[in-house]
């Protein structure tokens, strides 16, 4: 077996960069593979035009007679590009997309007369039933029918040689069955009670947008060594291995040169996301080694949550050319950094504004402040069911693992910004005088501007940061659908924006306030019930482990504990009354959730499992017959005297077998734990044991395989190592 790990080293040591030249400047390519609005002008009538637009803009409904024209302008759009197929393109609850692929080419009902058809009941909707998907019992697989419903607000786009229609995956009666129609909803609601709270500070205000800019981080791995480890491709991540000698010690990696291959895959990547409409900015290297990142341009919340989904599965296509293999694991290689996806978010409204960006003028600054103190009292409300919305086994890694960030939810806003908060919670109860008035919007609110300008910075432990003009949510895991998270946070900043209005209104009509008399009583009790959930320092530190308990704040380091914050009453309560999600929808992915979870746990301990006693324990009885060989050589020629001078081969020879006793034992062990896991009939508890009870011996089986790793003759290691996998350029 060592003949692999060494064949694939020559492979990856002998690879040269492929050759790869860019086809034009960015801005000419990009779009070109999108029915976007300069594409629609061209192949739709106005009407027809006018209707997508509406529907973009206003969700209004699309007349069916208007879709035949629509789908027929996509079809010849596309056939102009050399399209062969259409399809559906969903997020179901795996976490990945999903596509069934149909031509275009049709017949008539004797074979005859072939022609390319696509109608607007196609591109409306379709049925792919898609019946073996994640459900959490909303539907039965021989009794419930799947749909697919067009998504207007996110452009059709080419990619290979089909069409592909982002769309929504429903059931018979109407539950969601994907990412996107929950999100879509929380949007909606965003939308609505931000433009309400926006009119207080300007009518002219129709419409805010939540937008979102993702930054993906990932590894990128030489193929042939990728392959080489059974637990990279079964499990994503490596299950044993030791640390190198060198990882990330010398910071020398990060934001270093980029070494050739990655570059010329991220400039061949970078063409196909301008093909595809993506707005990637930035690239650069991470911390560990061959670890990368990329990031857009920030974009409307759907659009931009289609586009990450849209980018890992690009960037793992463009890899196969060029030999890499693209690793999303929040946490692939022990001891070095894991991965992360740090969701940029803000509010931006119709005309213009970014509501999380200070301005120059005073209610400009009052505005800012409103949306930022109710962003914040959302997060300290609602911090457990945030904390649920990442969790997953890859991020239980990264998360409470003294990696950035903690388990535990909280809001860095800086120092200056933390005195602004100060000053505003001293804020006279009731109507303020002309004087307090005037000192806080010219002294406090107008001088935000100022404050920010040189004063605030990011705190790399915290999970959710403000960063000058938005919130960095940094504890979003690598490999998820941004989704999750984007319609909790969304959800809660609605309601909470919600409750703000009502409270402004009624001391508005009943206390007889003045609107910014208002506005201030109600935020200065937002910030003052808010404290517990901001924290400047060192989110590693036992320090603040141990303060968060005291404020109250949830620290949930597994992720069936976390979950449970999906499915309560609060939770439930809050999705229900917002219209974003019904209970049946609710309970669903807290059943999903927790079973991908197990299954998860389930194939990691079967693979390490595999590998510990097919190859590890195989290799090291290997070389310890070769030690035992030597050992009877030198009793063959020094009699008595040999265990002298054998005394290192003796120690070595009971040091293998104390490990090999070690995984055997554990791994039965670990096995029986798992039998007893698996006959649990409830979800949650499931979870747990596995959590509980399988896991802990993912380490300790892992320990005796490390240790053999450096006793073992080097030239027998059937595995590919540590040193290998991250320093292959």
């Amino acid at each position: 077996m060592s003949t692999i790990r060494f064949q694939a080293l020559r492979e990856a040591s002998t690879r040269k960069p492929i050759k790869f030249e860019e086809t034009g400047r960015k801005s000419i390519l990009f779009g070109s593979n999108v029915f976007n609005d300069k594409a629609m002008k061209q192949y739709l009538t106005s009407d027809a035009f006018k209707g997508v637009q509406g529907a973009v803009q206003h969700g209004t409904k699309i007349d069916r007679k208007l879709a035949d024209y629509i789908a027929m302008g996509m079809k010849e759009w596309a056939l102009s590009k050399g399209v062969t197929h259409y399809t559906h393109w969903f997020q179901p609850l795996t976490g990945a997309t999903a596509e069934k692929h149909d031509a275009f080419f049709e017949t008539s009902y004797d074979g005859s007369d072939p022609v390319e058809k696509f109608g607007g009941a196609q591109l409306v909707q379709q049925e792919p039933d898609a019946s073996s998907f994640p459900n959490g019992g909303i539907r039965n697989t021989f009794e419930a029918r799947g749909y697919t419903a067009w998504d207007p607000t996110s452009p059709a786009f080419i990619f290979g040689t089909t069409l592909c229609i982002p769309t929504v995956f429903i059931s018979y009666t109407g539950e969601a069955l994907d990412y996107k129609t929950p999100l879509l909803r929380a949007l909606q609601v965003m939308d609505e009670a931000a433009t309400e709270v926006c009119k207080y500070f300007d009518k002219n205000v129709k419409k805010v947008t939540a937008t979102l800019g993702w930054e993906q981080e990932y590894f990128l791995i030489d193929r042939a060594l990728a392959l080489s480890r059974p637990d990279l491709m079964m499990t994503g991540r490596t299950l044993l291995g030791h640390t190198s000698a060198k990882g990330q010690q010398l910071d020398d990696h990060y934001f270093g040169s980029i070494p050739t291959r990655a570059l010329t895959y991220m400039r061949d990547l970078e063409q196909e996301c301008m093909l595809l409409g993506i707005p990637v900015k930035t690239r650069h290297n991470e911390v560990a080694p061959n670890q990368f990142e990329l990031a857009p341009i920030f974009e409307e919340t759907n659009l931009a949550v289609d586009h990450n989904c849209l980018l890992m599965d690009v960037m793992e296509k463009v890899a196969e050319r060029h030999d890499l293999k693209v690793l999303f694991h929040e946490k692939p290689f022990k001891g070095v950094n894991g991965s992360g996806k740090h969701n940029n978010w803000s509010l931006a409204t119709d005309t213009g504004v970014n509501l999380l960006s200070p301005s120059k003028t005073p209610m400009s600054n009052l505005q800012f402040l409103t949306f930022f103190i109710n962003t914040i009292k959302a997060v300290n409300d609602n911090e457990a069911l945030l904390r649920g919305a990442i969790a997953t086994a890859g991020n239980d890694h990264r998360l409470g693992a003294n990696e950035a960030p903690p388990a535990i939810i909280s809001v860095f806003i800086g120092e200056q910004l933390t005195k602004v908060l100060a000053e505003l919670e001293g804020v006279t109860a009731g109507k303020l005088s002309p004087e307090e008035k005037t000192d806080l919007k010219l002294n406090v609110v107008g001088k935000i501007p100022d404050v920010l300008l040189d004063n605030t910075d990011r705190n790399r432990t915290s999970p959710f940061a403000f960063t000058g003009n938005k919130f960095e949510f940094r504890a979003v895991g690598s490999n998820s659908n941004c989704s999750n998270s984007m319609t909790t946070l969304n959800a809660i900043v609605a309601k909470q924006l919600r409750d703000f209005k009502k409270e402004v209104d009624a001391l508005i009509e009943s206390k007889d306030m003045k609107k910014d008399d208002a506005i201030f009583n109600v935020l200065r009790e937002y910030i003052k019930h808010s404290k517990k959930i901001l924290f400047e320092g060192d989110g590693y530190s036992e320090a603040w482990e141990i303060e968060a308990g005291k404020r109250g704040l949830s620290n949930f380091k597994t992720t069936p504990l976390a979950l449970k914050a999906r499915a309560s009453k609060q939770a439930l309560d809050l999705f229900s009354d917002l219209g974003i999600m019904n209970h049946i929808e609710v309970e669903a992915r807290y059943e999903i959730e927790l079973e991908e979870y197990t299954k998860k746990i389930q194939i990691e301990g079967r693979v390490l499992g595999d590998i510990a006693t097919n190859h590890v324990i195989p290799t090291a009885i290997r070389y310890q017959n070769t030690l035992i060989e030597n050992v009877s050589g030198l009793k063959n020629i020094f009699g008595a005297d040999f265990e002298k001078v054998a005394k290192e081969q003796i120690i070595l020879i009971k040091e293998i077998s104390r490990h090999i006793e070690g995984i055997n034992s554990k791994v039965v062990e670990m096995t029986n734990e798992r039998k007893k896991a698996n006959v649990l009939t409830d979800g949650q508890e499931m979870a747990e044991a596995y959590c509980d009870e399988v896991k802990p011996y993912f380490e300790v089986i892992r320990e005796h395989c490390d240790k053999l790793e450096l006793l073992v003759d080097n030239e027998l290691w059937t595995l590919t190592k540590y040193r290998e996998l991250l320093f292959t350029k």
